[in-house]
């Protein structure tokens, strides 16, 4: 016992010792100088984990791919309903799909891109005042929310704006060095979430307006994720592999790739496509779908001489408020009974962030 508790506080003194730096995964980059970076064990994953992923396969088969182009078209038409078609089959069966021709100015994309960039390869000095784990704090710059809580750090640093608990947010918080282009993505991004919404509704058997009004959308946190080289990537992980606590989340990801989907237990790649967004299911609208919809695992992988970035848009809805969400009752009646409780999304929202990213998925907490 006395081993195993000296072995916890070493960890810790660790872990404290790096986020005191204040300076993320980058700043182990830049102490190198252009030598080689040792990797702190902290970061190295433990040897049954890394023997869990040899026995996992990998496929072939990747993420659907959905072209919107022509979704405007009314409810009803051919081409709506081959849309409808494939977002039922892509959420039902993968759990993710690719959107193209969604709306979004490609120029929006990379300008959003480049200011993630330009945030986390600036002078380290001016990233610190935002370094915090306060989770009050609206936008915030650090190492992996779970840092304390994973039993293994994972290579990444983010830049998080968390609109939860206040929708509103004030352009002057944001970084000046990627204000513009994060605003400007946001803005971009309400018409196709409401797209979307209406296509998951109208895949479900339901009106088109029936997610919206149950206010999806309406709480939003946005990670702007860096993650740099790394010398050793079969030791560590972009991401732990997880399912998301949102309804969906959508991501902008970079050509770099790395981010693997668990598909009939064997890790699919995302491939990248140019000017694609990758959008996948998450816990909550598993529930109020009552499983028909599936929240999957995925995780990123580390590269060894690229910098990855990717920006995820996580869509929790009603969280600053107890309101009561549970499996849709139009689900259930054409289905079976339901196989979830009644939640709200602050109490989800809290279990998910009091436990390591890398742990059961939430769903447990209110299956019936």
């Amino acid at each position: 016992m006395g081993i195993l508790n000296d072995s916890k506080n070493d960890r810790l003194t660790q872990l404290k010792a790096f986020d005191d730096t204040k300076s993320g995964v980058k700043g182990l980059i830049d102490a190198a100088a252009g030598g080689p970076v040792d990797i702190p064990e902290i970061f190295i994953r433990p040897p049954d984990e890394l023997a869990e992923d040899l026995e996992l396969t990998r496929t072939s088969l990747r993420v659907p791919a959905i072209d919107l182009n022509g979704v405007d078209d009314m409810v009803g038409s051919s081409r709506r309903e081959k849309i409808v078609e494939e977002v039922r089959h892509a959420s039902e069966k993968w759990g993710f799909f690719q959107v193209v021709n969604h709306g979004i100015p490609m120029k929006v994309l990379e300008e959003m891109m480049k200011g993630v960039r330009e945030f986390n390869e600036q002078d380290v000095e001016m990233k610190k005042g935002y370094y915090s784990r306060d989770p009050d704090r609206m936008v915030k710059f650090n190492t992996n929310y779970d840092f304390y809580m994973s039993t293994a750090a994972n290579w990444r640093d983010s830049l998080l704006v968390d609109m939860t608990s206040s929708y509103d947010l004030d352009p002057q918080d944001l970084p000046s060095v990627c204000r513009d282009s994060t605003v400007d993505y946001l803005n971009h991004l309400k018409n196709l979430v409401d797209t979307l919404f209406e296509l998951l509704s109208e895949a479900l058997g339901l009106e088109p307006d029936h997610l919206k009004r149950l206010e999806c959308e309406k709480s939003r946190t946005l990670a702007c994720h860096y993650y740099p080289a790394c010398p050793n990537p079969d030791q560590t992980l972009g991401i732990n592999k997880h399912t998301d606590a949102s309804f969906i989340t959508i991501l902008l990801q970079d050509e770099v790739g790395g981010l693997e989907v668990l598909h009939r237990n064997q890790w699919a790649d995302v491939e990248y496509i140019p000017g694609a967004l990758v959008v996948n299911i998450g816990d909550l609208l598993q529930i109020v779908s009552n499983d028909k919809f599936k929240s999957v695992i995925h995780r990123a992988t580390g590269n060894a001489t690229q910098t990855r970035m990717s920006v995820a848009c996580f869509f929790h809805g009603v969280s600053s408020t107890p309101k009561i969400y549970g499996p849709i009752e139009e689900v259930v009646m054409r289905g079976s009974p339901p196989v979830f409780r009644e939640f709200t999304v602050r109490d989800y929202m809290m279990k998910f962030y009091s436990r390591g990213l890398d742990e059961k998925s939430g769903l447990n907490h209110v299956r019936i």
